[in-house]
């Protein structure tokens, strides 16, 4: 197999073997009446557009706008831009394309840290809750979903917005909340467990294979909402779950989990609630700030006054 090449690499004439989202797929027609497949490709070094002009019929149905694919095609020069003459398209699974190469996080921005390790991370604060009701609930919720739950972002534009972003959202809450639980009075399993349910309601909220967007309940309920309904349709099956408990569960979501975005003005009726809203918004804030200063391509001292705290950020590692 020739070896992978990603956009950025791209050199007109070459013939190359590689991975990448297709963006966007549409049916078209040559001045002649031809039917072509027009494409656009993305990988996380750039974009090019692309060109299917055989055999379209079959390559047609296998694939669609959305899909990461496996493509083999030649770099070609049209109007002073490159663009891809695809001879051959495959929509790209793990399952069938890891052994090629295929790594999901070449192609969308992903999160740098390991999934499988945050995993682990997740499986061990839940075997140290002591509240047996409370584990076993928390612990059916995340193995139900753990396949979305380990490739889910955790907003579409605003903090931990890449792949797998909201397991690393909620490892990042749980070191936070292991370290420092002890210095108040508060009750650490109901804090743990409050992290884990607080945002759940993303999992039907954002629909997210590729291209993360909002699923027609997210715009129309929100993740609160959302939430709430997993949080109560799992509790049912929890024998002797104390009602105050799950009463609180219920306030956490509705109190302290993000409906799109960055937008929750309600404050928490207890101090394990506003225990968690206040180290979500230090966990969410420090990201999109690392995010500012990860997007900032000028030299200069500050970064522009255009991001999401809308003033010049002080650059240097000395401040970081």
């Amino acid at each position: 197999m020739k070896k992978l090449k990603s956009i950025k690499s791209f050199v007109e004439g070459e013939k190359i073997q590689g991975f990448f989202l297709c963006t966007e797929k549409h049916l078209r027609h040559t001045r002649n009446g031809d039917i072509y497949i027009d494409i656009e490709l993305r990988d996380i070094t750039g974009h090019i557009s692309g060109k299917i002009w055989n055999n379209i019929s079959a390559l047609n149905e296998k694939f669609v706008a959305g899909n990461a694919v496996a493509i083999s095609g030649i770099v070609e020069l049209y109007l002073e831009k490159t663009q891809l003459n695809v001879k051959k398209i495959n929509k790209a699974t793990i399952q069938h394309y890891a052994r090629y190469g295929f790594d999901p996080a070449n192609v969308v921005p992903s999160s740098k840290k390991n999934t499988d390790r945050m995993w682990k991370d997740i499986k061990s604060n839940i075997r140290l809750m002591n509240d047996k009701s409370l584990r076993r609930l928390v612990e059916s919720i995340y193995r139900s979903f753990k396949k979305k739950i380990i490739i889910l972002p955790g907003s579409i534009k605003s903090y931990y917005s890449f792949r797998s972003g909201f397991i690393e959202h909620i490892v990042s809450m749980l070191r936070l909340a292991n370290k420092i639980t002890s210095s108040y009075n508060i009750n650490k399993d109901m804090v743990i467990a409050g992290i884990f349910l607080h945002d759940i309601g993303k999992l039907r909220e954002i629909n997210s294979e590729y291209i993360a967007d909002y699923t027609i309940e997210g715009n129309l309920l929100g993740s609160k909402v959302l939430g709430r309904d997993i949080l109560m349709e799992n509790a049912r099956h929890i024998k002797n779950l104390n009602e105050i408990d799950l009463l609180k569960l219920e306030h956490i979501i509705l109190v302290c989990g993000f409906n799109n975005e960055l937008k929750s003005e309600d404050i928490p009726s207890f101090s394990e609630a506003l225990f968690i809203k206040q180290i979500k918004m230090l966990d969410t804030s420090m990201n999109i700030m690392d995010m500012v200063y990860d997007e900032e391509k000028e030299n200069s001292t500050f970064t522009t006054r255009f991001n999401y705290f809308g003033i010049p950020l002080l650059k240097g590692n000395e401040t970081r």
